[in-house]
């Protein structure tokens, strides 16, 4: 979860400041050495690779913000989230990829760093490699499952993740529909919100506001991290020694990286991000099997798609693209249903010839599913454009209602599924709309310009 905040320190690396200002803000890192003695690994391919871990410590986390923001309890002092971040050879992409915390694995051969017992190899969920052996353990474990090695390790907790977004002004974000979780006390209406650390945090952390548990947080994640990136790039954060000085001394005073991170990898990361933009980030999962996997002692784990896996990781390796990389598009107002996967027939309600393939066309181009066989009504002139629907579908109608402005609703009982749209001597536009979760392709990637606010 906090993990937005690991990749932070790539996107704001140094940016064109001086080697001065870098060389300071590199005593402030806390280290770690998360590859002694470590053999047999993957070899390396092209790109750069991160392991990003946020951790559940909260020790410098004050009374009133644990109640504030619902972070009470022990931490298990395990890793609530991993993102493997690769950045092409090129330095043009950073390809994300959330590894799920209840990933059913076997953990390799180890000493347990608490108790001193040595371990077998045995299965285990995924974020308990930290507790049992902590970064080292982590990055074995990880460079096991997907062969790819890791050249850069970076490690954030709560603190470094309010700060940071604290420091940067706060995050838009936008949602199509209330979000609320009891959990976390997030309540966030629909629409844009202002984001600030606490508020992010809690927003990161849900998981309990609808059926799709982590798979749900782990999109909103992403989301935030395309909005981090939008607010990084676009505030002058980057180019301003002022700015840049004060974001990064508050945020890597929480971070813990290997030794090899230093001055000289943040100005060469910097200098490659100045024109880094959300569609410069693409983000996924790993693919996993549909049904979960329950392990005695161990409880629900989820197991990986091997062959769906392997394939994403694969593409890593040989550092291509995990999306097509659209172009950015045009503003578009979020929507709670996506146009694709709305049905509508157009008729035209007027004398005025042509009108009906007018309207067809226009929300075909914004993606709605129509017919493309328009029809009309007949002499009578319809006034106000109408927009009739199924009670049933009362969401996709709203959204569909979005693209036509001033128009009006009407819930006819037993229509079914289709939406009909009557074109009236009212109708000026199509405005352009897009769903929060966008069509996928083969990874279920998709680029940071298709997550953020319009």
């Amino acid at each position: 979860m906090r993990v937005a905040t690991g990749l932070s320190v790539l996107v704001l690396g140094a940016g064109g400041i001086g080697h001065a200002v870098v060389s300071g803000l590199e005593t402030g890192i806390d280290r770690v050495d998360p590859f002694k003695d470590m053999k047999n690994r993957p070899r390396g391919g092209h790109g750069l690779n991160l392991l990003l871990v946020g951790t559940d410590s909260r020790d410098k986390i004050t009374r009133d913000e644990r109640k504030k923001y619902r972070l009470g309890g022990e931490p298990c002092h395990c890793t609530d989230t991993l993102m493997l971040v690769h950045l092409s050879a090129d330095r043009q992409r950073a390809s994300v990829v959330s590894l799920p915390r209840d990933t059913y694995t076997e953990i390799p051969a180890h000493t347990d760093r608490t108790t001193g017992k040595r371990h077998s190899t045995h299965p285990l969920k995924l974020n308990a490699a930290y507790a049992e052996g902590g970064p080292q353990l982590t990055v074995r474990t990880v460079e096991q499952m997907t062969d790819i090695k890791i050249d850069h390790y970076l490690e954030v907790d709560f603190t470094s993740f309010m700060k940071t977004v604290d420091t940067v002004g706060g995050v838009e974000i936008c949602t199509a529909k209330p979000l609320k979780d009891a959990y976390t006390g997030l309540d966030l209406s629909a629409g844009p919100h202002q984001l600030d650390g606490g508020q992010a945090l809690q927003y990161v952390r849900s998981r309990h506001i609808d059926g799709a548990a982590d798979l749900g947080r782990m999109q909103r994640q992403q989301r935030f991290m395309a909005a981090l990136i939008k607010r990084a790039t676009s505030s002058g954060v980057l180019m301003n020694p002022v700015k840049f000085q004060r974001v990064a001394t508050s945020m890597l005073d929480s971070v813990r990286a290997d030794e090899g991170f230093g001055t000289e990898q943040m100005l060469e990361l910097g200098k490659a991000m100045r024109r880094f933009t959300p569609a410069s980030s693409e983000f996924t999962s790993v693919p996993l099997e549909k049904d979960g996997y329950r392990v005695k002692g161990i409880g629900a784990t989820v197991k990986w798609d091997a062959p769906k896996a392997e394939r994403l990781f694969r593409a890593l390796r040989e550092d291509k693209p995990l999306t097509a990389h659209p172009p950015e598009r045009a503003k578009a107002t979020l929507v709670d249903v996506a146009p694709e996967r709305i049905r509508v027939q157009v008729y035209n309600g007027t004398p005025r010839d042509g009108l009906g393939q007018e309207v067809d066309a226009a929300l075909r181009g914004t993606g709605f599913d129509t017919t493309r066989l328009p029809l009309n009504i007949g002499p009578k002139v319809l006034k106000r454009t109408l927009v009739s629907y199924d009670p049933r579908w009362d969401r996709s109608a709203r959204s569909l209602a979005a693209a036509l402005p001033g128009c009006e609703l009407k819930a006819v009982k037993g229509q079914g599924g289709t939406m009909k749209v009557t074109a009236g001597a009212d109708f000026g536009e199509v405005r352009r709309v897009r769903g929060e979760d966008p069509q996928r392709g083969e990874f279920d990637a998709v680029t940071g310009d298709q997550v953020v606010c319009p």
